[in-house]
C-alpha cells in the first residue's frame, strides 16, 4: 500500500515514477490534507503563477502544512534555466524528502522530469520520454525541449 499516491486519488495522472515522488495534475485542497497525513513534506507547483486555480496555491499549500516551492513550466518556449531549477530542486529533494510534483494535468511534469531520469537514473531517452509520458506528457513540444536539453547538458 503506496501512502502517498493514496493520498492523491482521483487526481488526474496520479503517478509515483520515483520512489517518495507522486506527480499529477492540480491538487484539491483535501489532497494537500491527505498528502500531509501520508507523510509529505513538499509541494513542487510547476504551473505559471497566473494561471487558474481553485485556491491560492502557496497559501494552501502552507496551510496545509506542506513547503510550497514553484518553477514556472511556461506554456510556450521552454529555456534551460527552467530545466536546470527543476533539475536541482528534484535533485535536492530525491531520497530526502516526500514530494508531490504537479502542474495543471500532468503534461509539464513529465517534461520536467525527462533530464533528471536521464542525467541522474541513467535512462535512455526512449525510456525517459516514455515515464515521461507514463505520468501525463503529452506536448510534443514539451518532451522535445526537455530532450534537446539534456543533449546540449551531456555535449558540453
Amino acid at each position: 500500500m503506496n501512502q502517498l499516491l493514496d493520498a492523491i486519488a482521483g487526481l488526474a495522472n496520479a503517478c509515483e515514477p520515483l520512489p517518495g515522488i507522486v506527480t499529477g495534475g492540480q491538487p484539491t485542497a483535501e489532497h494537500l490534507a491527505a498528502l500531509k497525513r501520508a507523510g509529505c513534506d513538499v509541494v513542487l507547483d510547476l504551473r505559471e503563477p497566473m494561471e487558474p486555480r481553485p485556491y491560492r496555491a502557496p497559501d494552501a499549500v502552507r496551510a496545509a502544512g506542506l513547503e510550497y516551492v514553484n518553477i514556472p513550466f511556461g506554456q510556450g518556449e521552454i529555456g534551460d534555466a527552467t530545466f536546470e531549477a527543476a533539475l536541482r530542486t528534484v535533485r535536492e529533494l530525491s531520497g530526502r524528502k516526500r514530494v508531490l510534483v504537479h502542474c495543471s494535468s500532468g503534461s509539464r511534469v513529465g517534461a520536467a522530469l525527462i533530464p533528471y531520469l536521464m542525467l541522474d537514473k541513467g535512462m535512455s531517452e526512449e525510456d525517459a520520454v516514455a515515464e515521461a509520458m507514463r505520468v501525463g506528457m503529452r506536448d510534443a513540444g514539451l518532451m522535445q525541449a526537455a530532450v534537446d536539453y539534456v543533449r546540449r547538458k551531456t555535449s558540453r
